[in-house]
C-alpha cells in the first residue's frame, strides 16, 4: 500500500517551513507543490475550502496550517498501517 502525502506550499511561508521540517523529522515522505507556480493546484486546495498555506493532503484527510498534532497522528497511522506498531483497541477487554 502506498501512502501519498502532498504538501501545497508557497515561498516565504513560516508555517510551510515548519510543516516540512516536522514531516522530515518524522521520516514522512511527501510531494511538494508550490501553489504560486501551479494555478491548478491553488484552485484545487481552495476548492477543498482551505484559505491558508500549507495544505497537507493525506489519504482520506487534509488540513491547513502548521499542525504538529496531526503530523504526529499521521506518523502513528503510517506506523500502524505498515505493521511497525500494533493498533491499540478503543475498548480493551
Amino acid at each position: 500500500m502506498t501512502d501519498t502525502v502532498t504538501v501545497y506550499s508557497k515561498p516565504g511561508c513560516v508555517q510551510c517551513a515548519a510543516t516540512l521540517r516536522k514531516l522530515t523529522q518524522h521520516g514522512i515522505e511527501y510531494t511538494l507543490i508550490d501553489v504560486t507556480q501551479d494555478p491548478v493546484a491553488l484552485e484545487y486546495v481552495t476548492g477543498l475550502g482551505h484559505v491558508q498555506a500549507p495544505v497537507v493532503e493525506t489519504p482520506g484527510a487534509s488540513w491547513s496550517g502548521y499542525r504538529p498534532d496531526l503530523i504526529n497522528a499521521l506518523r502513528t497511522r503510517l506506523d500502524v498501517a505498515h505493521g511497525q506498531i500494533a493498533a491499540t483497541p478503543l475498548h480493551p477487554e
